[in-house]
């Protein structure tokens, strides 16, 4: 598949791996487990995957959030409860999450098997040297539930794909903090008062990074990415497309389309049904 095809495909399906982070579902049942309420619960069961990691190996894979913050929240995750006690309850919330979004009928049927399918023989053709994240949720056991198994599988490439995004960031001469920056800036991630927020920099921080990359051409002082620093994010998501490009090439044409075909409409009854909260995004998925 065209690289860029397969990109657009990937982001387009995205939602419905990436509503796990913001269902009351997923909270609750992580929070059950002794787990403080909000971004804890984010980190312990996003990280949960690789065990019970430190708050170093969880800001080198995440790569965006301010060390602080993680440094501050994490280490109370594991001092409540283990990672194979965080996992199970995620899995708990995210069944409990898509029924809500997408209804009982949709969750179980054929056609979400089917695209369950396809996600397994997109993942089969991934390679987890050098993608942490990826490998370390390949290690789990895949759900038998229909739209648990699509969730899962959309999980994987989501991650397969993280891991190699962090990877052209960091080629392209970014911090985290500069690529959320100037991700922010193209006005199709979160938005800016958000993006400080669940990332946890202050403004000082988020102005510094900013004058820094002004510094470099490739912001101006009003925030705005300059014709450089739109080349920059352009060339980063390209790079991005070609790492993640062995899974779509495996499903092929055919097959992407099928899944896109699936999991589109899905995506969309999530977000009218309300999987994400208003003012996060500058631009839904």
């Amino acid at each position: 598949m065209d690289p860029a095809v397969a990109g657009r495909t990937a982001r387009s399906l995205e939602t419905l791996h990436a509503l796990c982070y913001f269902a009351p579902e997923v909270d609750a049942e992580v929070a059950a487990l002794g787990v403080r309420p909000g971004r804890t619960t984010y980190f312990a069961s996003r990280a949960a995957a690789m065990g019970r990691v430190g708050p170093g190996t969880v800001t080198a894979t995440f790569l965006v959030f301010n060390p602080t913050l993680v440094s501050r929240l994490l280490p109370p995750a594991w001092e409540a409860t283990g990672p194979a006690q965080v996992a199970a309850a995620r899995l708990r919330g995210v069944d409990a999450a898509y029924r809500r979004l997408l209804g009982d009928d949709v969750a179980t049927s054929s056609a979400v098997a089917e695209a369950a399918e396809l996600t397994r023989t997109a993942v089969a053709a991934c390679d987890p040297g050098g993608r942490p994240l990826y490998a370390a949720h390949a290690d789990l056991e895949w759900p038998v539930e229909p739209h648990l198994a699509l969730w899962f599988g959309l999980t994987l490439l989501r991650e397969f794909r993280g891991d190699g995004h962090i990877a052209a960031t960091l080629s392209a001469g970014l911090t985290g903090l500069e690529a959320l920056v100037t991700h922010t800036a193209t006005g199709t991630g979160f938005t800016e008062p958000a993006a400080k927020a669940t990332r946890g920099w202050s403004e000082d921080q988020w102005g510094a990074a900013v004058a820094g990359l002004a510094a470099r051409g490739l912001m101006a002082p009003d925030g705005g990415l300059t014709e450089q620093g739109t080349a920059l994010r352009a060339a980063i998501e390209s790079a991005t497309d070609e790492r993640a490009a062995a899974p779509w090439d495996a499903l092929g044409e055919v097959g992407a389309s099928r899944l896109a075909e699936i999991g589109r409409p899905l995506a969309r009854q999530a977000v009218a049904n309300g999987a994400f909260p208003d003012g996060v995004f500058a631009a839904r998925r």
